[in-house]
Order: C-alpha cells, then sequence, then structure tokens
C-alpha cells in the first residue's frame, strides 16, 4: 500500500493512492461503515488524522485502512491533490558516509560504526514544496538522495535479524545540507565537521511522495536511487551499496533510543553530490561516465530524487522571501 497525506481544500488528511487516484481513506471508511449492515461491531475502529498515529495504532489501522480501500470512495485524481510530507517523524536519526563513492568524493574520516546525527521535524517538507537556499545559511547548498526507514513497531536493542520486523515502510528523502557549515577548514589543516548547522535549517529535509509499506518492498538491499538536477543526473547508485543495510542500522539506533513508531531513519547517500566539485572544503572530483558533475545549487533549480519501486521526489529551489 502508499500511504500518503494529501490536501483536498483546506483540510488535510490520509489516504492510499490506488492507480491514478488517491482514496480518502477517513471518510471512506464511514461511508463503508454506514452500508454495511454490520456496522455497529466495527465502529469501535477509527482511522487516525495523523500519519503518526496511523502507525502507532498499526494493526486496526490497517485493518481499517484495508475496509476503506476496498469501499475505494470518496477518491480523486492523484493530480488534482496537493500531497504533502507523509508523516512528520518526532525525530529523524541520520547515519551518513554509508556508500563508499561518497567517501571516495570528500575528506577522509576514520569511521568504524555508522555515522550518527540528528535533523528535527521543523526542516521537513514534502513534494513540490520550495527548497529555500537562505544566504544568511549558506552559499553551497547540496542534494541528497536517501532511502527513508519509517520505523512501525516500537523496540530497544533489537537485533539485526528481527529489525526488518520493527519496519513500516519506505519513503524517498532528500537530505539537503549547508555544506559550507558543514566541513569548516581548521586552521591547524584538515576540517571540522559540524553536522548541526550542516544540517539543520528550514526546509532541509523534503521527504516523500508517500510511504511504501515493508510487504511492498521484497528487499531494501536491491533498491536503484537517482538524483536529478534540471534534468541532468547526478547520483546513481544502488542500495545494494550501503556500508551498513537496513536491518544494521535499526538495530544500531535501537541501541541509544528506543525506536517508536513514525521515526524516520535515514541511511545516507551515494556519491554525486556538489561537495565532490569543491576542492576548498576537501571535495576530490572524480570521473564517472554515468552521472554529470557539476556544482551546488541556485534558485530556479529543480531538483528530484527517486528511488526504485518507491516513487520520486521533486522540489525547486527558491530564494528567501524579502520582508515579514
Amino acid at each position: 500500500m502508499r500511504l500518503v497525506t494529501f490536501q483536498q481544500g483546506s483540510r488535510p488528511a490520509l489516504g492510499a493512492v490506488a492507480g491514478d487516484a488517491v482514496v480518502d481513506l477517513q471518510a471512506a471508511y464511514a461511508a463503508q461503515l454506514q452500508d454495511d449492515p454490520n456496522a455497529a461491531q466495527i465502529a469501535a475502529v477509527r482511522i487516525p488524522s495523523t500519519m503518526t498515529a496511523f502507525i502507532a495504532g498499526l494493526e486496526p489501522s490497517w485493518q481499517a485502512a484495508e475496509q476503506a480501500l476496498a469501499h475505494g470512495t470518496p477518491s480523486y485524481p492523484l493530480a488534482d491533490v496537493k500531497l504533502l510530507a507523509p508523516l512528520v517523524p518526532p525525530i529523524i536519526l541520520n547515519s551518513g558516509q554509508n556508500y563508499w563513492d561518497h567517501r571516495d568524493e570528500k575528506p577522509p574520516v576514520e569511521q568504524h560504526d555508522p555515522e550518527f546525527f540528528l535533523k528535527a521535524p521543523l526542516g521537513v517538507i514534502g513534494p513540490d514544496d520550495p527548497v529555500i537556499l537562505d544566504p544568511v545559511v549558506t552559499g553551497k547548498l547540496d542534494y541528497e538522495v536517501e532511502l527513508g526507514v519509517v520505523i512501525g513497531k516500537p523496540g530497544r536493542h533489537i537485533p539485526p535479524e528481527q529489525a526488518l520486523e520493527h519496519v513500516f515502510g519506505y519513503t524517498v528523502a532528500n537530505d539537503v545540507t549547508a555544506r559550507d557549515r558543514q566541513a569548516v577548514p581548521h586552521p591547524e589543516g584538515g576540517f571540522e565537521y559540524r553536522l548541526g548547522p550542516g544540517k539543520n535549517f528550514d526546509t532541509c529535509a523534503p521527504i516523500g511522495p508517500w510511504i511504501v509499506t515493508r510487504d511492498e518492498i521484497d528487499d531494501p538491499q536491491s533498491l536503484g536511487l537517482r538524483t536529478y538536477v534540471n534534468g541532468e543526473l547526478r547520483q546513481s547508485n544502488t542500495t545494494a551499496k550501503m556500508i551498513w543495510d537496513v536491518a544494521t542500522l535499526v538495530s544500531f539506533f535501537s541501541d541509544f533510543y528506543t525506536l517508536q513508531p513514525g521515526v524516520l531513519i535515514e541511511t545516507g547517500t551515494p556519491g554525486g553530490t556538489a561537495w565532490a566539485t569543491d576542492p576548498d572544503i576537501g571535495g576530490k572530483p572524480y570521473e564517472r561516465g554515468d552521472v554529470k558533475r557539476a556544482g551546488y545549487l541556485q534558485p530556479g533549480d529543480v531538483v528530484t530524487v527517486e528511488i526504485d519501486g518507491i516513487g520520486s521526489l521533486t522540489n525547486p529551489i527558491v530564494s528567501p522571501k524579502t520582508g515579514g
């Protein structure tokens, strides 16, 4: 099932994508209750109003959603609704430096465990929402296509062999980064990594276009992922090339936090970022025949990140509004 948060008119709602349409799950379930002669027996189940609450109420929510999807109406053409970020997670847990070709294009770092940093949900935006290139924040705005893993079942100290049982589904993420905030030249040589300001600012966390539930993805380690800027291919790799796979990352983060429903794990980006073109902060360009090597994002650019089996997420780059 592909689950969305969408807006039709002024009302945000949860939906499921069926072909080229979006079924309004709450409204369809209410309609199904009216039509079903056994409605009184199932009316105690309700579809929550937010995706995080839906995920937390997993089994009853899932049963109600399946009934609503089977009813099928009301629904709207997918092209006629505004897709929002499918969820606003309570926190985003990130693991960087998780593809060798990305490590090859940046200053060397000894990293024997998954890199661990956080993104605040304040930066979350959805499909077609603008990414703001604010010169107060950065002059070096970069893209990073990443597989997003949505937690469904809570757990702590989860063994890797059980980790995928805690996954609700997958989405596409763009870990937008302020490179000049992330990598700062040190007076004595080398660079300091400052992942707090480099990764956290308004519109830094596009997510979408939907969540594909775990049962739809046979193997999260066999998904192609790509980035296009103005139609040019900038990143191209596969999750098979992750250094630490999804199960390992879920297990790793669960050693620090009791993972809760709706938590989003972003699993790192492959090579092809604009960082590689920037020797001032240690970028190391190398030739690849399949991707275009180019610089940082500029106002007017359009970025699309996509993952096979999930979908594509597009966001324009804009200058900040003045005043206000």
